[in-house]
């Protein structure tokens, strides 16, 4: 009977030696071995034999990118405005052996030296730039924490800012700032607009009285053009009729019938004078009027007559 309480004994204690012994990684997962207290080696991923009692497993790391969330944090602008800012580190163990032997933890070490380099990175901005320059600022964080987190075998990959938040009266005033933005804008855009107006009716009057110029220089160059004409033809009209005149005057009776149209005209020239005046002084000739057209018919006409003689 007690044979085979120790046979059980035996056989429970080599089943806990094999699955001790055994030691299967999954991927990208490796494990630290230490023999003695002392490392020994580093098990990729695959079956590996580990010998109980003498060799253990030290530490286990995961090779996948790791995400780590930074805690909100308050920090003080350039021009002393305080925000409260937080984000999200991106790294991975590329070497197990610093990762557990550099640092006790590298998470939480590489957490808070991240939340220090973006309170010194945000203290170097003005309010406006750190909401503008977020892709500097994670930059410039990414930098300095992959160079002091090199000696622990963590390589970060990138740092994102999820949130920027001011306190209330900052975001107070910012609220009055932008309304204020706002109504400048809409205000110059006014006045562009009414300059703009101005212009174009200044121009279209300018245009408008440049025409009418035009149209008037025309206008009178036609009205000169025409009086012009007007004048030619009266001037060829007169010569012609001129002509008329001195070959009637040729033709026998032409110049009684000259003087009659005179002594006509003469006539009624001095009707005229006598209507239009209240007082009229006359010399003492002109009495007897009709003698005198006689007389004048009279000589004409015996000239004529001797002439044609």
């Amino acid at each position: 009977m007690i044979s085979i309480v120790w046979t059980y004994v035996i056989v429970i204690f080599f089943v806990i030696i094999f699955f001790k012994l055994i030691r299967i990684v999954p991927e990208q997962e490796t494990y630290i071995i230490e023999q003695f207290g002392k490392y020994n080696k580093t098990l990729g991923s695959g079956f590996h034999l580990v010998v109980p009692f003498i060799q253990r497993v030290a530490y286990k790391h995961s090779l996948k990118e790791d995400v780590i969330d930074v805690a909100p944090q308050m920090c003080i602008t350039n021009d002393n405005v305080q925000v409260q800012v937080d984000g999200i580190l991106y790294l991975k163990v590329v070497d197990p052996v610093k990762a557990s032997y550099g640092i006790e933890n590298y998470k939480y070490a590489t957490a808070q030296l991240a939340k220090t380099t973006m309170r010194s990175e945000i203290g170097k901005l003005e309010l406006d730039r750190t909401f503008s320059e977020r892709d500097e600022i994670n930059n410039s964080i990414v930098k300095a924490v992959d160079e002091a987190s090199d000696p622990w075998g963590i390589k970060v990959t990138r740092y994102e800012i999820k949130d920027i938040t001011p306190t209330i009266t900052i975001e107070q005033a910012m609220e009055q700032q932008m309304r204020a933005e706002r109504e400048k804008r809409a205000e110059i855009l006014a006045s562009e607009g009414d300059k703009a107006a101005r212009i174009n009716t200044s121009k279209g009057l300018r245009q408008e009285a440049i025409n009418i110029s035009k149209g008037e220089r025309m206008r009178m160059i036609t009205v000169a053009e025409g009086e012009a004409k007007a004048i030619e033809v009266i001037a060829e009209a007169t010569a012609e009729g001129l002509k008329e005149v001195a070959s009637a005057l040729q033709t026998p009776r032409g110049k009684t019938a000259m003087s009659i149209r005179i002594a006509e005209q003469y006539v009624s020239r001095m009707g005229e004078i006598l209507k239009a005046s209240d007082i009229t002084v006359l010399p003492s000739d002109i009495a007897n009027l009709k003698g005198v057209l006689q007389s004048l018919i009279t000589t004409v006409s015996s000239k004529e007559k001797g002439g044609a003689v």
